[in-house]
């Protein structure tokens, strides 16, 4: 069964590396154990959000392309 999200970010749009700064500054605000569900249009976005996991050690729980073109992540913060 699919987390419920905690928080919500719509990156629609934006091209690398806003999406990352973006989940960046929302994770930061939530506490540890909550779930960020962050929606992109960029398919940089997959590598950005592979490499932002291996560094920060937040866990990317869904990483999925529901539509073409629009691809969603489900973000567990870890600390």
């Amino acid at each position: 069964m699919e987390p419920t999200p905690d928080n919500f970010i719509d990156c629609t749009g934006l091209l690398c590396p806003m999406p990352v700064v973006k989940t960046k500054r929302a994770i930061k605000k939530m506490e540890i154990d909550q779930i960020l569900e962050m929606i992109a249009t960029d398919p940089g976005v997959v590598p950005d959000m592979v490499a932002w996991e291996k560094q920060t050690r937040h866990e990317v729980l869904l990483s999925e392309e529901p539509e073409a073109g629009k691809f969603r992540f489900l973000i567990r913060k870890t600390h």
